[in-house]
């Protein structure tokens, strides 16, 4: 086969990305009957989409799944335990609570007093919360290392189904909620699907569906190259989607920060071309969209869910198969884990809230009929989360060769998972004030690893002799003990060597068990253009 590169500036002449929308000031009419179809269409997507991928959830990690799936409608009655629709309804419980004016940080709040397990940029949210770190900040690169990541993108689907055709309503409320966990491309993730969702109450077209949602984030953002290289790779290979999630993997899969050193992609960017690889190649079929999107891989539950609840918003409840739908209505009345809704319920309440957001944005309501201003499209400055951060390398705690432990450091032992084995050397750890340790590295960012835990404590961070941050090390809600995660970060550093210093406190919050600091290692990073800036593939003839 010839190889050779294309230029995608040429391509872009083949594909112009334009709204699927028409001009400010023109009205689009539904029938009251039709949105609430729409919106349990949007929501049966949301638990077939995750449901079906559920069980290959990160099981195929850079690598296409060619594995058998089994899944049948029978499945869906596990869809009231999914995180994907629990932790957005605990939000919606929130605006039961204060309105569809809730603030931000009552949003943070909800979640994070909530009674399930969170993970990634949602469990920083919420440690965050409990620090004192709210919207935005909470989000944000300073204090969340998994900025970028899929979280907000996972639960935003409830946006789009109170928001039809506002997609400017869209943008404001993601900006809100996004700015909880997430910032840059994380939060136009969530910006991006929820504005789908929102035209595909008047559109069919998947293309144009995908473009229009594409108006609600910056061009510039590395969110919307991702997903134009979706659009362009679709025009190249419009039969072959393997071959064009090659394409796409070769360019795009080391964009993953959090990720680094690992195969795992917890970056909305990549994960959220997925959701569109299942649109564009899924035809409108129900089985090849979440098909599709399943095997692509990575965070394999999610996108498919994603997927599907837009689909799910174009077909409506009614036309989807219904051996689906007759699943759905058998579980209609049991509740969604740690959350006070049902199937029923939420499609009742999300179409009062529709409502709300149409007439409080000009729109009227008059019989069985429903207008809607279009909106006009604006949103602010782009954001970066971490521009031209790229991994390099990553150093262990117990390579004390480069590390200068001072002071009662100590290995942190953890039980084996086969009991017959000894205890594992899990961290390096101190808890008496003064106890430091130093350690230098050549580059322009470092993301230290530890356990957040309920022994932990408080310690004082230094760069290159300047104070950066307290940390505080506790974390013990819903019997949960993150080990080995960043526990602190720091980048855009001129490039060259640096030296941290961490000095224990020996002081804890009140709920502590401990003042242990605790260590894992050290990921260090330079700055360098990523090869995504490119704008070029290299397609095969």
């Amino acid at each position: 086969m010839k190889k050779y590169l294309v230029c995608i500036a040429i391509l872009i002449l083949t594909v112009q990305i334009v709204s699927g929308q028409s001009k400010p000031g023109n009205l689009q009419s539904i029938s009251s009957e039709d949105l609430k179809d729409k919106i349990a269409g949007g929501w049966a997507g949301k638990m077939i989409g995750v449901t079906y991928g559920g069980p290959t959830e990160y099981s195929f990690r850079k690598a296409i799944n060619d594995a058998p799936i089994k899944w049948t409608p029978a499945d869906l009655a596990g869809s009231n335990t999914q995180d994907d629709l629990y932790v957005q309804l605990s939000l919606i419980m929130a605006m039961d609570k204060y309105g569809i004016g809730v603030s931000a940080k009552n949003l943070q709040e909800q979640i994070a007093k909530a009674g399930f397990t969170m993970w990634a940029a949602n469990l920083q949210a919420r440690k965050n919360y409990f620090n004192g770190i709210y919207p935005p900040e909470s989000g944000s690169p300073k204090y969340n290392y998994r900025a970028d990541d899929i979280d907000f993108q996972i639960e935003s689907d409830f946006i789009g189904f109170m928001n039809p055709g506002m997609i400017q309503n869209c943008i404001e409320i993601s900006c809100k909620v996004g700015h909880i966990m997430n910032y840059g491309d994380g939060v136009y993730g969530g910006t991006f699907v929820s504005a789908m969702q929102s035209a595909a109450f008047f559109q069919n077209d998947m293309e144009k569906i995908v473009e229009t949602g594409l108006t609600a984030i910056p061009k510039e953002s590395n969110y919307s190259k991702i997903i134009r290289d979706v659009l362009l790779l679709h025009k190249y290979y419009p039969n072959d989607w393997k071959a064009a999630w090659k394409e796409l993997d070769d360019k795009w899969s080391e964009i993953d920060v959090s990720g680094a050193s690992i195969d795992f992609n917890f970056d909305a960017t990549l994960n959220g071309a997925y959701i569109v690889m299942g649109l564009l190649y899924g035809d409108g079929d129900v089985m090849k969209t979440i098909d599709i999107s399943t095997r692509c891989g990575q965070d394999s539950d999610c996108n498919p869910a994603n997927a599907m609840a837009i689909l799910g918003v174009v077909k409506g409840f009614s036309n989807l198969p219904k051996e689906m739908t007759t699943e759905i209505r058998k579980i209609e009345d049991s509740t969604f884990s740690h959350t006070t809704y049902s199937f029923k319920t939420m499609v009742e309440s999300t179409y009062n809230y529709a409502i709300q957001y149409i007439k409080r944005n000009g729109g009227t309501i008059k019989d069985n009929e429903i207008k809607i201003p279009v909106q006009s499209i604006r949103f602010k400055k782009t954001e970066v989360s971490f521009p031209n951060v790229v991994y390099d390398t990553v150093v262990s705690a117990f390579s004390k060769e480069r590390w200068q432990f001072k002071g009662n450091w100590q290995v942190w032992q953890v039980p084996h998972w086969e009991k017959d084995h000894a205890p594992i050397d899990q961290s390096i750890y101190a808890s008496k004030a003064g106890d430091q340790v130093e350690f230098t590295f050549n580059g322009s960012g470092i993301a230290l690893y530890g356990n957040i835990f309920k022994y932990g404590g408080k310690a004082d961070f230094y760069v290159d002799g300047k104070p950066d941050q307290t940390i505080d090390t506790y974390y013990n809600y819903c019997n949960q003990e993150p080990l080995d995660i960043c526990i602190w970060h720091v980048f855009q550093l001129k490039p060259g060597n640096h030296t941290i210093k961490i000095i224990v406190k020996g002081e804890k919050r009140l709920e502590s068990a401990g003042t242990n600091i605790c260590i894992t290692r050290a990921f260090v990073y330079k700055t360098a253009q990523k090869k995504n800036e490119s704008f070029m593939f290299s397609f095969q003839k």
